[in-house]
């Protein structure tokens, strides 16, 4: 076990659901700047932010002091991706990697854009769906480098370390020999999800083209400096919250009190969800031209 734990407040699918997470002490952490990057040597720590096959697009809200998990809210209305067929939500355990970052103000050399300002995502390949909130550690096995609407948005590939295949997965050739047309249909969800909501399809680096696990822990390294940069006030985050129980050098760390307060502040924990929406559950078919 990690000894992370995480803690719901209000109810999902509403625009003031909030998932915090706790350490093994039961103290308020934020998701991004508190949880270590490495799990191990060579092993990297995942926040799951979107369990496979759902669609509710859930992420780390950035901007809100301690980081919690939130759905993301497009125009007043909370966003769920569309079943792309033949796909049924997310075709992964999404998430991202902590203590990562990707600087809008840093021109990345492979793309020519500059980063989403948000921390790296990853995609977990394993057969396990995980849960919201859920830290699980994973090997890294390559990375795809999508465009979205101009911006750098890497997609780190990984399987979680407790998997029972994982000790068949090393590098990103073993996924296309393991889970032949995975990596095909990871490139046209990327490509496609924003389709329906009438965006163009995203764009990609090096032809749309995997690379491999060194090439991907170079890139994670390099959005870890830019976090370290950002949480320590080398560089302005412009809105971005670095508030923090766990990082020294850093001018925004508080101590577990601070943080209790934030949560404390925040309606308590629903049992009943809302419903999701039915349209949420229609099949999308794309119309190629």
């Amino acid at each position: 076990m990690s000894g992370f734990s995480s803690e719901e407040r209000a109810a999902p699918f509403t625009p003031e659901y909030r998932v915090f997470l706790k350490n093994e002490k039961g103290q308020y952490i934020s998701p991004f700047h508190d949880v270590p990057i490495y799990a191990d040597k060579d092993v990297f720590h995942m926040v799951v932010e979107v369990p496979r096959w759902s669609n509710a697009k859930m992420e780390i809200a950035t901007k809100d002091p301690l980081n919690p998990i939130k759905q993301d809210v497009k125009k007043g209305k909370l966003r769920y991706v569309a079943n792309l067929f033949p796909y049924k939500g997310y075709i992964w355990n999404y998430g991202a990697i902590p203590q990562t970052w990707e600087d809008p103000g840093h021109n990345d050399k492979h793309t020519g854009c500059c980063g989403d300002n948000d921390p790296i995502d990853v995609c977990e390949i394993g057969s396990k769906v995980c849960a919201r909130g859920e830290i699980i550690s994973v090997k890294v096995l390559g990375i795809l480098a999508m465009i979205d609407e101009g911006e750098t948005d890497w997609k780190v590939i990984a399987i979680n370390v407790d998997d029972p295949d994982a000790a068949n997965y090393n590098d990103i050739n073993d996924v296309k020999r393991l889970k032949p047309g995975y990596l095909e249909a990871t490139v046209d969800w990327f490509r496609r999800y924003k389709v329906p909501d009438g965006k163009p399809e995203n764009q990609f680096a090096f032809n749309a083209e995997f690379k491999d696990k060194d090439f991907a822990t170079d890139i994670i390294k390099s959005t870890h400096d830019h976090w370290r940069a950002l949480v320590t006030k080398k560089i302005d985050g412009k809105g971005i919250s670095c508030m923090n129980t766990t990082v020294p050098e850093s001018p925004f760390k508080c101590d577990p009190d601070a943080a209790k307060a934030i949560v404390d502040a925040l309606p308590p924990p629903c049992e009943s969800a809302c419903t999701i929406p039915t349209d949420v559950d229609k099949w999308f078919h794309h119309q190629k031209n």
